[in-house]
């Protein structure tokens, strides 16, 4: 019999599992993923930015575990050997209207103990030459990894204190009994004491798969991402983000200097035709059933029809792309958007047509299911899994 199962080898999955056996070594954990390899989905796909946390709402799970996540992050990093970098971040108002939602973004930043510095105009100038902006904050402690590299290291360290990271292994069906938990997988049976599920993509469907009643379905927003050419490599020294929409989970595209030394821009945020499609016209028509038919996307849909749109045109003209990038960068032109590979957000909608906003966690006595996590969970993922881990451990002791 198994201690704990993880569903998920996504960086929440593998943090979890390595928290578990560092709190108590010799447990038996097993981690399952249905892909070839581990990180393959939201892991491998996303930004690549160590967040600061100044985004979230006071109080969330989000603002601590982000806020604990950076530091616990860049420890990892520096324990590992894997490379990262701190350029730290610019967040850009274009115009007056934005500069009263960046000040409230600073206020709330504040209040969860997260460290800015205001930037005028003119100062904005000599740290960018190549941004336009009448105000921004600089987050001096935002970073970027290539998190498949933590993600990988993370596989390796529950390998060598016993654990077991097994692909290929899709998860059939769940059953909790009693005192125990029984998975049926594609490499069979196993028991289990308790199970943990990081599923991310399909975390909806593998709730269910556990008897629980859930009031949400996971909706995937494509973000599509270009790079700039090398010859542009040195276009921005800072992360350089608009000020975000305070309607939607999103946080606008963006220009990221990567670990590898690229320029990537982006994502947008496209309503998806499949959960994991990430080339451009993947479908699946059991994914878009899923949100299609649930009612909550409906009500979704009707009040952020004119976002929507907007995103789907911007999608396949880059010239509407490139004019959300303009308004920060403008000397950036359409051929300077050169192809990219695409992310996924697994984003969580309720019943009543609202985005989750926090991170979202439901149990029953024998399973913790991690039923929301997107941006920035590669960031929290050490302290979510040493949160999941304490919970999980008081229930085997129980």
């Amino acid at each position: 019999m198994e201690d704990v199962v993880v569903i998920g080898a996504g960086i929440v999955g593998l943090a979890t599992a390595r928290a578990l056996l560092r709190a108590r070594p010799g447990l038996s954990v097993t981690v399952l993923d249905k892909a070839d390899d581990v990180a393959t989905a939201q892991t491998g796909h996303n930004s690549g930015v160590i967040h600061a946390g100044l985004y979230y709402a006071p109080g969330s799970l989000k603002a601590r575990l982000c806020r604990a996540g950076e530091a616990a992050t860049k420890a990892f990093c520096e324990e590992h050997g894997i490379p990262y970098a701190v350029p730290g971040k610019l967040v850009v108002a274009t115009d007056e209207p934005e500069v009263g939602r960046l000040r409230a973004l600073g206020d709330r930043a504040a209040q969860n103990g997260i460290e800015l510095e205001p930037v005028g105009g003119a100062r904005l100038r000599e740290l960018e030459p190549n941004v336009r902006g009448v105000e921004a904050l600089l987050s001096p402690a935002t970073g970027i990894v290539d998190f498949r590299e933590v993600a990988r290291a993370m596989a390796a360290e529950v390998v060598a204190a016993g654990g077991r990271v097994v692909t290929r292994a899709t998860v059939r069906s769940i059953e909790e009994r009693g005192s125990t938990v029984r998975v049926q997988s594609d490499i069979g049976e196993l028991t289990a004491r308790t199970l943990v599920a990081c599923a991310g993509l399909q975390a909806d469907r593998v709730a269910r798969l556990g008897g629980l009643d859930i009031g949400f379905r996971i909706v995937p927003f494509r973000g599509e991402y270009y790079q700039l050419p090398a010859t542009k490599s040195d276009l921005v020294r800072h992360l350089i983000y608009p000020v975000p929409d305070p309607d939607l989970p999103f946080l606008g595209v963006h220009l990221s200097p990567t670990i590898d030394g690229r320029v990537t821009v982006g994502p947008n945020a496209v309503l998806g035709l499949a959960r994991e499609g990430y080339p451009r016209g993947a479908v699946r028509l059991r994914d878009v059933a899923s949100y299609g038919l649930f009612p909550g996307m409906w009500r979704f849909g009707r009040a952020n029809l004119r976002t929507g749109l907007a995103e789907a045109r911007d999608s396949v003209l880059r010239s509407g792309y490139l004019r959300q990038v303009q308004k920060y960068a403008p000397s950036l032109t359409v051929e300077d958007l050169r192809p990219y590979p695409a992310g996924i957000r697994a984003q969580a909608i309720t019943r009543t047509g609202r985005p989750v906003e926090d991170f979202l966690l439901r149990r029953t006595a024998r399973q913790v299911h991690v039923c929301n996590a997107p941006s920035p969970a590669a960031t929290s993922a050490i302290p979510i899994g040493e949160m999941i881990s304490r919970e999980v451990l008081e229930a085997i002791d129980g």
